[in-house]
């Protein structure tokens, strides 16, 4: 069998365009050659300036860069339905299939925040990604949602029968997402100059990240109580809010926004942090709770969208909407030392059932289903 995979979201340089879709994509395309049966072939198609390659799979560029979003579009409706010709399989791995494709397909689906939340983008590309998205995966054998909390949102928003979704959990980087070394974390903090303790976030600035929700409940706490928060992550829509609520509260002294963290960075961050805080309202998956605790990261997140899927038992899920039970966590994260060690515990414990292996097992598992006789 003949698989071909859009990859064009595939990102070439080090950069915030590496985080989410790129990580996925990245690793599935590493790991699925290796579990795929005798005689399957892969062929990731690629922009023209993309030189990424991986063993076992075939790399098809095209003819001009597909960086920008248009050019990217123009490509895949234009220019690669003709390339998929004599194709068996064909996965979507992004949301968007062509219109007119002559091979089956499968499709995948992160979340539906441009529904959700849909003043996070230009009217033009929300239109195109509620419509794409609809018709791909209708159009699709089977679909492919990264959590249950995505598939239940393909259910309600798209009407996609639920016979027709599985469920492929992303993994996390084991190399690097890991507990470190003492004199490695030591040496860290004091090129960073971080403080002896402090609580992290990791994301971008923007309203579904309830940022200002944990500004409310980190305010709540009595001075003593409060360990430095750092904020790590790239700015996004209306995130003026967020800093004019630090500067409205008094909190800039305690209160420190590093920008956006590099991946090579992102384990040094989570190891050196006393807890690891995520109040997001929405995620398709929530990657960084998933990251922090296979650091050994005690955590607090929401009990929101697909967080609960991904920090099961460990940490504490609490709320979006409650920054009085917010406070009182931080308060109890930072005064027991029994609560962050057994929660480090059962973090790693957690973080143990992500791979991925196992996303690729389940990925070929899904070809599998669409490749049968209908």
């Amino acid at each position: 069998m003949k698989i071909g995979l859009n990859a064009h979201l595939l990102a070439q340089k080090a950069g915030y365009r590496r985080a989410g879709i790129h990580s996925y994509i990245y690793n599935l395309l590493q790991h699925l050659p290796p579990l795929a049966p005798a005689g399957w072939q892969f062929e990731a198609m690629v922009g023209a300036r993309n030189s990424l390659t991986f063993e076992g799979m075939a790399m098809s560029r095209a003819r001009f860069d597909t960086q920008s979003p248009l050019k990217r579009i123009l490509w895949e409706q234009l220019w690669q339905p003709a390339r998929l010709r004599g194709f068996d399989l064909y996965h979507a791995l992004a949301f968007a299939a062509p219109l007119h494709l002559p091979a089956p397909m499968v499709v995948t689906v992160y979340d539906l925040s441009f529904m959700r939340y849909p003043r996070a983008l230009s009217r033009a590309r929300r239109h195109y990604l509620r419509a794409i998205t609809a018709l791909s995966c209708r159009r699709a054998r089977r679909v492919l949602a990264i959590s249950h909390s995505t598939a239940a949102d393909l259910q309600r928003l798209l009407g996609i029968p639920r016979e027709k979704i599985d469920i492929t959990p992303l993994g996390y980087d084991r190399a690097a997402f890991r507990p470190l070394p003492a004199a490695d974390i030591a040496a860290f903090r004091r090129r960073q100059g971080l403080p002896p303790r402090f609580w992290l976030f990791v994301g971008t600035l923007e309203p579904r990240k309830n940022l200002l929700m944990l500004l409310d409940a980190y305010a709540r706490l009595p001075k003593a109580a409060r360990l430095p928060l750092i904020l790590g992550g790239g700015r996004g829509w209306m995130d003026e809010a967020v800093f004019a609520a630090i500067d409205a509260q008094g909190l800039a002294d305690c209160i420190k926004h590093i920008g956006f963290i590099p991946t090579t960075d992102l384990p040094l961050w989570y190891n050196s942090a006393e807890a690891f805080v995520y109040p997001s309202v929405f995620e398709g998956f929530g990657l960084p709770v998933l990251e922090a605790m296979a650091c050994g990261t005690p955590v607090l997140t929401s009990d929101a969208s697909s967080l609960p899927e991904v920090a099961g038992d460990a940490g504490l899920t609490l709320p979006p909407d409650a920054p009085a039970r917010w406070a009182d966590a931080l308060k109890c994260a930072a005064a027991d030392r029994e609560w962050r060690m057994q929660a480090r515990q059962q973090g790693l414990r957690q973080a143990a059932r992500f791979s991925w292996r196992r996303t690729a097992e389940l990925t070929v598992a899904s070809y599998r289903r669409a490749a049968a006789p209908q």
